[in-house]
């Protein structure tokens, strides 16, 4: 069987690991205190233009979202997003459990626009009747669930509109790196710390063993993370093995090569399919695909490759995820290319 249900099934990148081996003897404090997690904060805030940015390295993409949401906001308040959203679908309602109310905007490319948000606070009267949660943040993804990305007019508009009504811009960028080499990408890194209060800079899906670097930039938001994140199970006693992945990831822009790579194979598959003639569920040009084939081409191609059923289009449709990785070989796209 050939993979193309995710892009974090593989390992690591081989720099990484040689990085991880190289460092593997030596002694350093725990809980990302010590000198390589360091050096890796460094590399960030010197890659994103944020000298003055916070930055905290989490294991993994959920429980830095809940971590965040969790010290951003107040016990009355709300999140603001998509209905696709990951903390919406795929966290295990992690935002509920503690104590936030996620608010939905129906978007069938997956992006929150201006409008939507404008809706959301009208149906909550702004935030002003206390009888309802407070809407506070909005949540956003880079790349989105769809693998469709925002442009910077349409980033900025979203700033805009939460510095008119007091709302914190929070980004999750598990997917960050494919977003950023994507055809039609105009937003670069500085963007992100300039337009955010807070984002987040995704490992585990391009090339780590594991690790999100989360960037805080809004001062306000900056006081006692630590302490939140050691009461919501995220500090990790052995932080050096973030801080040495990190490095290597940004060692002559790994990520971006590691990225690069993904998302050309996927748009192969992605031309496949519509020279093929189907459908695609989204315009993505990053490294997830959602074909729309009928149910009896789907139980075909699953004898072959392993992928994920996304969502039934009508009765007898249904749009699949294909998604590739740093590691995805050209022999694999080539082969699923041929059974189209």
């Amino acid at each position: 069987m050939i993979s193309f249900r995710n892009d974090y099934s593989e390992g690591a990148l081989p720099q990484v690991l040689q990085a991880l081996t190289d460092t593997n003897f030596e002694a350093t404090c725990g809980y990302g205190c010590d000198e390589y997690c360091a050096r890796a904060a460094h590399a960030v805030r010197s890659r994103f233009a944020c000298p003055t940015a916070d930055v905290h390295l989490m294991v993994g993409g959920t429980v830095t979202n809940l971590t965040a949401i969790a010290a951003f906001l107040r016990p009355y308040q709300a999140v603001i997003t998509v209905t696709s959203a990951h903390i919406n679908v795929h966290e295990t309602g992690s935002i509920e459990a503690g104590g936030h109310k996620i608010l939905c905007a129906d978007a069938p490319d997956g992006k929150l626009t201006p409008q939507m948000v404008r809706r959301i606070l009208r149906e909550h009267q702004y935030g002003k009747n206390e009888h309802m949660v407070q809407p506070k943040l909005v949540y956003i993804s880079d790349a989105t669930e769809l693998g469709t990305i925002y442009t910077k007019s349409e980033l900025t508009a979203l700033r805009a509109v939460c510095d008119e009504y007091g709302l914190y811009l929070y980004l999750d960028g598990a997917r960050l790196a494919p977003a950023l080499v994507a055809k039609g990408n105009d937003l670069a890194p500085e963007d992100f710390a300039q337009l955010c209060d807070a984002f987040y800079i995704g490992g585990t899906k391009n090339g780590l063993l594991f690790g999100e670097a989360l960037v805080i930039v809004n001062d306000a938001l900056k006081p006692d993370f630590r302490h939140m994140i050691k009461q919501r199970g995220g500090m990790f006693a052995k932080g050096r093995l973030l801080g040495v992945q990190f490095l290597a990831y940004f060692e002559d822009d790994l990520w971006l090569t590691a990225a690069r790579h993904a998302v050309v194979a996927a748009q192969r598959i992605a031309r496949a399919f519509t020279q093929a003639g189907y459908r695609l569920l989204a315009d993505s040009p990053t490294n997830q695909i959602f074909p729309i084939v009928s149910n009896e081409k789907m139980a075909e191609l699953a004898k072959t490759f392993i992928f994920e059923e996304n969502a039934p289009v009508g009765e007898t449709h249904t749009a699949i995820r294909f998604v590739t990785s740093w590691a995805t070989k050209d022999a694999d796209v080539d082969a699923l290319v041929h059974a189209l």
